[in-house]
């Protein structure tokens, strides 16, 4: 038993490894592709309606479990970009800011109940262009996505209640940047507040990622949203740096590297445009002896592996108290071999295909780096596909706080861990490093867990849990992570000007 009375008992070694060696071998249980209509084109959707681009030119959007062709999505180039954010100005001008609040909250409603509606298909479009696993976008991504429209939605006509005594406006039209990680969901928490608090869109995925971007505006479309009010736009790099440059975008929200996110700071220094940066990551996830120690071993999995590293706030820095180190690490490695790594459609699997091929050239660049500095590198034993971009959940042991796996982003499925004796060393040591996204504490006193959370720098500390997100609480970093923070009330601040009412 667990100090909150659940049984989280694990059988250990040999017997964990017998009882898991049957389910490594369930046969197939493949969610249907059929559940999902993808069109072998997609258009730029611009002002209410799909557009052909003004470049003229298309790229391939390809399946990562098996690098097989999805569909081909235009490339906007500056002319589609400005031609989107005039849709936008115009949206704003004569329809958006105008409109009740209440009236808004009603359309944002209803894209929340068509999100629920087609959860199933938003769900297999996710897998299919991601590569994470079926069970991850069906069970969390595509409910939370319908969670932060349904939540803002909410706060629409209510925003005098939550800055009393301000005069709260919109800032005109929002330029959003998402990354490839969690595609759908990264569009909710943009758009969703940036509707809410009467401001229109232009939005651009990432380039390997558009597809649930796109049936996000199918539904946008079905919405009756009033065209030019939200603007999807497909493109690389530089279809998103014409956004960050254009001079009628009062806002940049992106999500992303921190490489480009100091890029975006120095091209907006000196214009009037406000951001929020939600950068790169190296949580640190902090095991004290007096822990419960299997589920604190799970939440670790769940924290790194099960989202095959993918998140900016993955724990890929784990710190073990010396007392209980060895058990950790045997428990972890036991956890590894039942893994099941593979076609991310089938429900069986657990970590599914990294993103692209050049993502996984960077990981094993990592993997290869963690060897040369010295570190013990293991391995699950697990096969993997012979096609697709596929890593095996890889954990590393001896490694010191100055190595390069313990200090740089590595967006995979590799955990760095580490021991500690004291408070005061784990603290120093999670907080050496250039990054303050998130990070996790896990033990059985509360003291210990206020001591922890008031000295970590991070944006977000869980206590005995991890990677737990709700659109009402505020997520964003410190440091290189960035700064402003998206969800609860606090993400609608960076879409707002607040004046004082004399």
């Amino acid at each position: 038993m667990n100090h909150k009375g659940i049984n989280m008992s694990i059988p250990r070694n040999n017997t964990l490894k017998l009882k898991f060696d049957s389910a490594r071998k369930y046969a197939p249980a493949p969610e249907s592709r059929a559940a999902a209509k993808i069109d072998p084109r997609y258009d730029l959707f611009i002002n209410g309606k799909f557009e052909k681009p003004l470049s003229k030119k298309y790229f391939d959007t390809i399946n990562p479990a098996n690098e097989e062709k999805l569909s081909e999505v235009a490339e906007a180039n500056a002319a589609d970009v400005d031609k989107a954010v005039s849709a936008a100005r115009n949206a704003y001008n004569k329809y958006w800011k105008k409109m009740p609040p209440k009236e808004r909250g009603k359309y944002i409603f209803r894209i929340a109940r068509m999100v629920q509606e087609r959860a199933r298909e938003l769900a297999v479009v996710e897998t299919l262009d991601c590569g994470k696993p079926i069970r991850e976008s069906r069970d969390f991504d595509i409910p939370v996505v319908g969670n932060h429209f349904f939540y803002y939605a909410g706060w629409a006509d209510k925003l005098e209640y939550a800055f009393p005594n301000r005069n709260a406006q919109p800032l005109g039209v929002a330029g959003q940047i998402i990354p490839w990680n969690f595609p759908l969901l990264m569009a909710a928490w943009k758009i969703a507040p940036a509707l809410a608090t009467g401001n229109t869109v232009v939005l651009k995925p990432a380039e390997t990622t558009p597809l649930s971007a796109l049936k996000l505006a199918e539904i946008i479309q079905e919405a009756d949203l009033p065209p030019g009010v939200v603007n999807i736009i497909t493109g690389a790099g530089a279809t998103g740096a014409a956004i960050v440059n254009h001079h009628d975008i009062n806002k940049i929200a992106f999500t992303g590297s921190t490489e480009v996110g100091k890029i975006i700071q120095r091209v907006i220094s000196g214009t009037n445009k406000k951001a929020t940066l939600e950068l790169g990551g190296k949580a640190a996830n902090i095991i004290f002896d007096d822990a419960p120690i299997d589920q604190a071993v799970e939440g670790v999995i769940n924290g790194i592996f099960f989202n095959q590293g993918h998140v900016c706030c993955a724990g890929s820095r784990l710190y073990v108290q010396e007392s209980v180190f060895k058990e950790v690490v045997r428990k972890i490695k036991d956890r590894l071999e039942t893994l099941i790594v593979g076609n991310p459609m089938d429900k069986n699997t657990d970590i599914g295909a990294i993103n692209s091929k050049q993502q996984l050239d960077t990981i094993h660049k990592y993997l290869k780096i963690g060897q040369k500095e010295g570190a013990e590198m293991y391995q699950s034993s697990c096969d993997l596909p012979t096609k697709g971009f596929y890593c095996r959940p890889t954990i590393f042991t001896n490694v010191a706080q100055s190595n390069r796996i313990a200090q740089e982003e590595i967006f995979g499925p590799v955990l760095a861990i580490q021991s500690f004796r004291t408070d005061d060393e784990v603290i120093e040591k999670a907080n050496n490093t250039p990054y303050g996204l998130s990070a996790g504490v896990w033990t059985d006193k509360g003291s210990k867990i206020f001591n922890m959370t008031t000295k970590l720098r991070a944006g977000v500390v869980w206590a005995n849990t991890f990677n737990q997100f709700d659109p009402t609480s505020p997520f964003g970093g410190y440091k290189e992570s960035g700064y402003g923070r998206e969800g609860g009330l606090h993400g609608l601040l960076p879409y707002l000007t607040l004046q004082s009412i004399s």
